[in-house]
């Protein structure tokens, strides 16, 4: 008989730029994760709400259409799952001001970032390949020093292509 294959975790990924999601999804699923793409903050909540289960990490940005917004969700997200990772995103001057008002285990990664930091945050939420999810995700201190530890250089590479699940849900 063959063995099971370990079930694959899935990114929530919450981002209205669908260039930048696309982006993102594909570094995400180089690193052996599914993706479920979203474009608002409601849709993302939407599809917590209706499996849950089966994500291992939200990559938010904070400016999105709509009535909530990246830090609304993560609140709201926090209330209800609060193991669940998060990391918000934003190039926006006057959000990056706005990150003291994260709720406490949300991670903050400025825009513009490098791939290798997305890559960097997800493994520090502990949901890349081959992690296990343990405790909660990294403070925003722990986030700050192994961004400012790692370069910001991807070196240019590029990435090979693997089959993947992408959803998108708008």
């Amino acid at each position: 008989m063959g063995q099971a294959q370990p079930k694959r975790r899935t990114a929530l990924i919450v981002e209205d730029d669908a260039e930048l999601r696309s982006l993102t999804a594909a570094l995400l699923e180089e690193e052996q994760l599914d993706t479920i793409e979203c474009e608002s903050a409601e849709a993302a909540l939407a599809v917590l709400l209706i499996g849950r289960q089966d994500i291992a990490m939200i990559f938010a940005d904070v400016r999105l259409p709509g009535a909530m917004d990246g830090i609304d969700l993560a609140w709201e997200v926090k209330q209800r799952w609060p193991l669940l990772p998060i990391v918000l995103t934003s190039g926006h001057p006057r959000e990056r001001e706005r990150v003291c008002q994260l709720p406490p285990g949300v991670a903050f990664l400025p825009k513009p970032w490098q791939p290798f930091n997305v890559l960097a945050v997800a493994g520090g939420a502990g949901v890349c390949a081959g992690q296990e999810l343990k405790g909660s995700p990294p403070s925003r201190e722990e986030t700050k020093s192994l961004l400012d530890n790692i370069g910001g250089d991807d070196g240019g590479g590029r990435f090979a292509e693997r089959p993947f699940t992408r959803l998108q849900v708008g």
